[in-house]
């Protein structure tokens, strides 16, 4: 099959993102920038591709879901045990790209990755559903099954241990927070001559910096 053009013309008019009027903390443009995404009419803006590297050196991407931002990091929650959980574990570093197509605007963001506080992790398993509760008790995250029987299972089981206790945070389940050393912002501009900003952390300081589209 030949290769096809993109649907996607990107010859909308958009507002420019312009170095004068870009906020010196990179967090600063991309609460603006969220806000706006969750108005945007999307189904979920909080998506977000997470980039790592497994312990044998080969990259790996899934998509999760932010849970919170603030000067502590990007936060997203996960099972210890998978795939994801192995990499961060082998090399703590990862990249997140948020690609928000109503507005078509990108953001990536990529830096160091450490594990949250118990008591962070505590705290938001108890405001899940109890339904996803016991999800994470069921689900061994990545490993191989035998069919969907045995997922089913898992959970009938789970249920049961917990039929009349609350459900608690299994030791294998809990948060991260992505620290950002660059920050990307993409605008697609007319022509594909899109606007990159970039922020990049240098001494404790946010470096502003154009990139060629």
């Amino acid at each position: 099959m030949a290769d096809q053009p993109s649907a996607w013309q990107g010859d909308i008019d958009r507002a420019d993102l312009a170095e004068a009027n870009a906020p010196a903390d990179p967090l600063d443009l991309f609460t603006d920038w969220y806000a706006d995404a969750q108005t945007s009419g999307l189904i979920e803006p909080t998506a977000m591709t997470l980039a790592t590297v497994d312990p044998d050196g080969r990259p790996s991407a899934r998509v999760v879901l932010l849970k919170g931002f603030d000067a502590h990091g990007f936060r997203f929650y996960t099972n210890y045990d998978s795939r994801k959980g192995a990499a961060l574990a082998a090399h703590p570093f990862g990249a997140l790209v948020f690609w928000w197509e109503s507005r078509e605007r990108q953001v990536r963001v990529s830096g160091s990755v450490t594990k949250l506080d118990a008591a962070v992790s505590d705290a938001y398993f108890d405001r899940r559903s109890r339904g996803s509760r016991l999800g994470a008790h069921a689900s061994p995250q990545s490993q191989v099954l035998a069919d969907r029987a045995e997922l089913d299972q898992r959970l009938a089981d789970v249920e049961t241990r917990f039929a009349d206790v609350e459900v608690q945070r299994p030791s294998h389940w809990g948060g991260y927070a992505l620290m950002p050393d660059t920050i990307e912002f993409w605008q697609a501009r007319r022509s594909r001559l899109h606007d990159r900003l970039r922020y990049r952390l240098d001494n404790n300081q946010w470096i502003i910096e154009r990139l060629s589209p």
